[in-house]
């Protein structure tokens, strides 16, 4: 498993991904085997995850292409790759011991506009929670007599804050345009709602229901890109189509079974999380290989 990398010429480490310098321009982005739930790095890895997370970026990051431009370049172990061969980062002993390239990619270095954009498509998760109490989601009022599940009459835009540590915090459509502007505002919404109904719709093809994701953006030379990573396990929720049924929890192809395992443990979700039993640990992994299996129709 690869949990810390360990090359030169780190810019950033977040909570799962490693960034480096590579060119003026450039930079390699690592998928670490770490996993995060509720906001807070757990202390167990999850093996092939970052590899998953890598690939199906990539295949997403393809098949969105004519939505919106997006950061990569080539994945790390492919022969467009082979063009940074020589940067430090890449002929640092570590690299090549610890497999980097297998769950890496080059990409084009952005500025990062600090939003989590969010679509959902159907109530679940912190939005269920949210509307049992209060009937809104995001603080919008939302259909009396929904059930778990349930989706919405339209997609729903509902950003947060990218917030380095602890919880990411709910954005109001004011808060956006006060960070960004009116205009980019309304790019940031328009464009991740187009994703995330492109994606659903291929979702659906493929056997699997995209519930809600989140996605990142940056500009370069002025234009919205997409960044990070897109439509993974990690950044979405996948339920499977065939046993979809409003009214319950979905049986899902992502970390909720990891969220719902630290749940039933009592965890206050504040560090430290509790250590992983060897069983979540191999069924997780089991739920990432399926998802982009069935996804992209290839085996990792």
């Amino acid at each position: 498993m690869l949990i810390e990398t360990r090359m030169p010429n780190r810019l950033h480490q977040g909570k799962v991904r490693d960034t480096y310098q590579l060119t003026d321009d450039t930079l390699l982005m690592v998928a670490t085997d770490r996993i995060s739930a509720f906001d807070v790095v757990l202390p167990t890895g999850i093996p092939d995850k970052g590899a998953v997370l890598n690939r199906m970026s990539a295949f997403w990051f393809g098949l969105t292409g004519h939505i919106v431009p997006n950061h990569l370049i080539a994945l790390a172990d492919s022969p467009e790759a082979a063009a940074y061969a020589g940067n430090p980062a890449l002929t640092h002993p570590a690299y090549a011991a610890d497999n980097v390239a297998r769950q890496a990619m080059v990409v084009k270095q952005a500025e990062r506009i600090d939003i989590e954009c969010i679509v959902r498509g159907y109530i679940t998760g912190s939005a269920w929670g949210e509307y049992r109490r209060q009937g809104t989601v995001s603080g919008q009022p939302m259909p009396a007599g929904m059930v778990e599940g349930d989706l919405f009459p339209e997609p729903l835009f509902t950003p947060t804050t990218k917030a380095e540590e602890g919880h990411d915090e709910n954005m109001s459509n004011q808060e956006v345009i006060d960070m960004v502007g009116a205009e980019l505002a309304q790019r940031l919404a328009d464009t991740s709602k187009a994703v995330y109904l492109h994606a659903h719709d291929y979702a659906r093809s493929r056997g699997i229901v995209l519930a809600d994701t989140k996605m990142e953006f940056g500009l370069l030379n002025g234009e919205l890109i997409l960044i990070d990573e897109l439509l993974t396990p990690d950044s979405s929720r996948f339920w499977d189509a065939e046993g979809y049924a409003p009214g319950k929890s979905q049986p899902n192809y992502d970390k909720q079974f990891v969220r719902d395992w630290l749940s039933a443990q009592g965890w206050n979700q504040e560090p430290p999380a509790p250590e992983l039993p060897d069983d979540v640990v191999a069924r997780t992994t089991e739920r990432y290989l399926q998802a982009y299996q069935q996804l992209t129709g290839q085996s990792l």
